[in-house]
């Protein structure tokens, strides 16, 4: 294989089939698969529509999509910049290990330096293995902070509280 650094690229839109079928396994290796949604015209449209607000790159082995990192542009008020926020990075389970992982958060990494973004987040479940390698590379868990979401039922009620004042 070549260097890990040469198979990253930007994502481009004959890639889309081939990480939207990634997310589904990210999905199933989260204990989720059920909650993944996703499909092709979902990702494309975020991905390339007439305004993208999501960003990719993906890990290439002999011309086979093999992971990616998906991401998108969050902005720190306290350091008054624009950061990268990582929604995912998956890397299929034979090719873990090569470099692959780091080489696309390498790139990341790049990205925020060029552009002089403060930040590259993300989240990581409790259990995930990972997490030991992303403290070896110097990230921070951010241990004092809770997740909040809304989603599905309370999201739509609160919303009718802005639709009674707008």
């Amino acid at each position: 294989m070549n260097d890990p650094d040469n198979r990253i690229r930007r994502i481009r839109d004959g890639d889309v089939d081939a990480v939207v079928k990634l997310v589904h396994e990210l999905a199933e290796y989260e204990r989720a698969p059920q909650e993944c949604l996703l499909t092709s015209r979902q990702l494309a449209t975020a991905l390339f529509g007439e305004n993208p607000a999501l960003f990719g790159h993906v890990a290439e082995v002999d011309g086979e999509v093999v992971g990616f990192a998906l991401w998108f542009l969050n902005f720190s008020t306290w350091r008054g910049v624009h950061g990268i926020y990582l929604e995912d990075l998956y890397v299929r389970e034979e090719f873990r290990g090569s470099g692959l992982g780091k080489a696309l958060l390498a790139t990341l990494a790049r990205e925020c330096v060029d552009r002089g973004y403060a930040r590259l987040e993300w989240w990581v479940l409790n259990w995930n293995p990972a997490r030991s390698f992303y403290t070896r590379l110097g990230a921070e868990p951010m241990d004092e902070w809770t997740v909040y979401r809304l989603t599905d039922e309370p999201l739509h009620t609160l919303a009718a509280e802005a639709g009674r004042t707008s």
